[in-house]
Order: structure tokens, then sequence, then C-alpha cells
């Protein structure tokens, strides 16, 4: 499909800046595949579902993955270089994605404090380059710890510093296993009183784990989406939780997936009878209008850039004429979008 159909007007004071507090007080826009809107908050969730119900997770951990440091030991200047590390490759070492790129040779040195120093191993497309610090394992997350920055997206950066707010705003309250530049936001709204209503009304929880990459940053630059390739990222599911999902779905209860990244972890652990298995991989699932949907039957999501991948995969779930209408009404309905904004919730009909 054209990229371009995938576009929509955004007034920019929409883009929220701070999370709804508390969390489960943002708005929701439910919406069905009938092109029904109802206008809600995310504490209603226990409403939308019913007892034998399972809700899924992405207990993944945002890590300080932005580095700014300098180019040292090349020249008689020594230019400033942020570096968005995104994958980790080795005890030692990460691809990033540095600005400005340009300045950059393999070979180079990067200095990002005092016990925080990286050759340049390789210098790849689209601004990537390959580090190799000169700390390891535990010393070296302990580094970046202490030198890196909170990885706001662009959208949020952009208009103000990351501050000491977000190192808790920016990471769900479930987050457990480190290793995302981006935090899974739909999973943001959830609160200890959410998941004890959901616990009372009979719905199961389930985790799986999918480390965010820089790669969701990334503009769409094709013109059609079959020319798009999307960054892999390492996806997680026990054999266990795909056993006791695979029985909801026995039993008549609806998968319910908190987030893009949840849902493309489950459709990723699928077979093409519709049953879950466990996994332990890379995934670089794309899921455009077409895509015929095998795990997932309804989708917690926040609301997306124009042209993205994700608002590419909330119109294959929905239908694009659907949730284009959802977004305009969302836009007059001055809903909050993006990473800090409110959420949509995707009733799918069988």
């Amino acid at each position: 499909m054209r990229v371009d159909a995938f576009d929509f007007d955004l007034p920019e004071d929409l883009i929220a800046l701070r999370p709804a507090s508390p969390r489960d007080s943002a708005r929701m826009l439910v919406v069905r595949t009938d092109g029904s809107l109802e206008h809600a908050h995310v504490r209603d969730l226990p409403d939308y579902l019913r007892s034998g119900d399972a809700l899924v997770l992405n207990d993944t951990k945002v890590f300080p993955a932005r580095l700014h440091g300098r180019r040292i030991g090349r020249g008689a200047t020594e230019p400033k270089i942020e570096a968005m590390l995104h994958k980790r490759i080795a005890p030692d070492r990460y691809l990033a994605f540095a600005r400005p790129a340009r300045k950059l040779l393999a070979g180079d040195r990067l200095h990002f404090g005092p016990e925080l120093q990286a050759d340049i191993a390789a210098v790849g497309q689209g601004g990537e380059i390959e580090l190799r610090f000169a700390l390891e394992g535990a010393r070296l997350d302990a580094a970046i710890a202490a030198e890196g920055e909170t990885p706001l997206p662009p959208y949020i950066a952009g208009k103000r510093k990351p501050d000491t707010k977000d190192f808790a705003d920016y990471q769900t309250i479930y987050a457990l296993h480190e290793g995302s530049v981006a935090a899974p936001t739909a999973g943001l709204h959830f609160t200890p009183s959410l998941f004890d209503a959901l616990r009372d009304k009979g719905i199961a929880r389930e985790t799986v784990t999918l480390h965010v990459g820089a790669g969701t940053f990334l503009p769409v630059k094709a013109d059609d989406t079959v020319h798009h390739k999307m960054h892999s990222e390492w996806a997680t599911i026990s054999g266990e939780a795909a056993d006791r999902l695979n029985g909801i779905h026995t039993q008549g209860g609806r998968i319910v997936a908190t987030g893009t990244t949840s849902l493309r972890t489950l459709e990723s652990a699928v077979d093409e009878s519709g049953r879950l298995h466990a996994m332990a991989q890379e995934t670089d699932i794309f899921i455009t209008p077409g895509y015929r949907f095998k795990a997932v039957d309804f989708l917690l999501t926040n609301f997306h850039l124009p042209r993205s991948t994700l608002f590419m995969l909330v119109s294959a779930f929905m239908g694009l004429d659907v949730m284009k209408a959802a977004y305009a009404e969302a836009i007059r309905e001055r809903y909050r979008f993006y990473s800090y904004g409110d959420a949509c919730l995707l009733l799918r009909a069988p």
C-alpha cells in the first residue's frame, strides 16, 4: 500500500509532554470494527472485558540509552556527538544511531564520560555505528547508567529536556528485563489499583518481552509499504505463558494485547492454526492491512504518528477507514497523542 494512505493532520498542541496523573486517569477511546466509538478512561478497562480473558503485557525495561559525548583524538576539534544505543551485540559492544554521523569514521574514539569511552568498530547506513566500549558486562552497564539519559522520543525531547520525573514516568510499573530504548507506552497507563480491578473481574495476566529498538522512532521513507524494512528486535515468550494463553482461547476467552509490542510478539510466536509456541529470537514482523491476525483479539494502544508502522498496524487490526475516523474523532475531542498521551481500546470483531 502507498504510505501516504496512512497520513493525517495532527495539531502539534495535542502531543502530550507529560503523562496523566494518576496513570489510569488517561482517556480511552473505545473503537469497534463497525466504526462505533465510545469515550471512557483507562480505569474503565475491566468494564470492557470479561472473566476468562487474558491481558498480555510487555515487561521490558527502558535503560538510559542516549549518550552525549565528543569525538577525540582526530584533528584539532572535538565535535559533540550523540549516540542512541539500540541493540547490544556483545558484552562490550552496542549498535547505535549517531548524530551527526557524517563526522564519524571507523576507528574514531568517542568520550562519553570519565568512565565511558568507545571506539567505532564500524560505520553503517542511516547513521548507524557499532561501538566497542573499553568496559564490558556489569561494569559497562553501570557506566551507561551513570552517563546515559532517558531516551524520550524526539517529539518530546525536541520540546523539553528529560528530567528526573521521566526516570519513573517513562517506565511501566511492571518493567523487569532491561533492554529497551523506548517504553511500551500502552503499559504506562497501568496502576496497582487497575491491576486489582482486573484480577477481581477474573482477567488473567501474562507477560512477554520485546526489547524496543530505536527503529521505532525512524520514519518510513519508502513510498510503498512493500519497500520498508523493519529493524529487528529481540522478543521472548515462555512455553508456560504460551500454553496458558492457548488454554484461554480453548475456553472461549479473548487475548488482549497491551501495546503493539505485545501484539507483535504474540503474532511472531503463533502458527497458522492459531496456536502459540515458546519463542526467544529476533522478530522484524511488519503488519499492514491484509494481515490475518491469529493470536490477538483486542488491543489497548496509544495514538500513533502519521505514516508510522504503528498506525499501519492498528489500521490492519481494525480497518484503515475505521482508524482514520477514530483518529479524527480523537483530534476533535482533543485526546492527547503519542507516548505520554491517551489510549484507545480496539475491540476487533471475531
